[in-house]
């Protein structure tokens, strides 16, 4: 029996994997803003659901959290920083608030989380922190540009993480989703005042996405139960089909324009 803290759990993939863990009997702690929106697993699992109130971007709330869970199941096997949202627009719109409110949520709130969890982990000699990037943690689109900056930088910090803790038997995972049929782009997104000059790449870019098939958050139940299980779990794990054609090409280029520019780097 595995004891899980995940933040973000009132819909989406939080949700999905909070039931997957404990229909297989696995303990939980189920962390929402709204506690109302969780309040039934509680009721269903009396036993192993333990639900809290949860903003990731109020730290003091996220170490009363993280202690609640100890004090009620002994310890935390898996950690997942699912919390997040997207914030919609170019970078010529986006405000100032919108960036840091996008920032507080998607690194800040992961980054409180992880170092909260780390020592009770460290304790143990084991332990499993998920985070949940996007295929858009090394890719990056338009008009999602502070985004991308929140989900690089839980990139970055979760690769320096995972040297930092691996002689600890602590592993690390940084899930990168493409796109599911999760309220992630409608009730959840922010959207910056547009600037009209931008409306035909908008336009493009909504077209694209209506052309994109969605998965179904609920079949990433059973994958994410077989990544916890793993003796040697991924640094990076992408989530659904096609990912890896994509960033392949990505990659290409980049290796390609460092290439065509090396004799001029090597003159520095």
């Amino acid at each position: 029996m595995k004891t899980w803290f995940i933040t973000g759990t009132s819909k989406g993939f939080g949700r999905v994997w909070a039931e997957a863990a404990l229909e297989r009997g696995d303990q939980v702690v189920a962390t929402a803003r709204n506690l109302d929106s969780i309040a039934d697993l509680a009721e269903r699992y009396p036993d192993t659901a333990l639900t809290v109130t949860l903003d990731v971007t109020d730290r003091d709330a996220v170490l009363a959290a993280v202690a609640q869970a100890k004090d009620r199941f002994g310890r935390i096997d898996i950690a997942i920083n699912n919390a997040g949202f997207g914030v919609f627009g170019t970078v010529e719109e986006v405000s100032d608030a919108q960036a840091r409110a996008q920032m507080d949520t998607n690194v800040f709130g992961a980054l409180s989380v992880t170092q909260a969890v780390l020592p009770i982990m460290r304790e143990q000699g084991a332990g499993h922190i998920i985070q949940v990037s996007s295929v858009g943690g090394v890719h990056a689109f338009p008009n999602l540009g502070i985004y991308h900056a929140s989900k690089w930088a839980l990139e970055g910090f979760s690769q320096s993480l995972a040297a930092e803790v691996a002689g600890f038997g602590i592993k690390v995972t940084l899930v990168e989703p493409g796109g599911y049929g999760t309220d992630w782009g409608t009730a959840s997104a922010v959207h910056a005042d547009p600037n009209p000059a931008y409306q035909p790449l908008r336009d493009a870019m909504a077209a694209r996405r209506g052309s994109t098939p969605q998965g179904d958050p609920v079949a990433t139940g059973p994958v994410i139960l077989q990544l916890v299980d793993m003796d040697q779990p991924p640094l990076r794990f992408f989530l659904g089909k096609g990912l890896a054609q994509m960033i392949r090409a990505e990659y290409d280029n980049r290796l390609t324009e460092w290439d065509t520019h090396a004799e001029l780097s090597q003159q520095a």
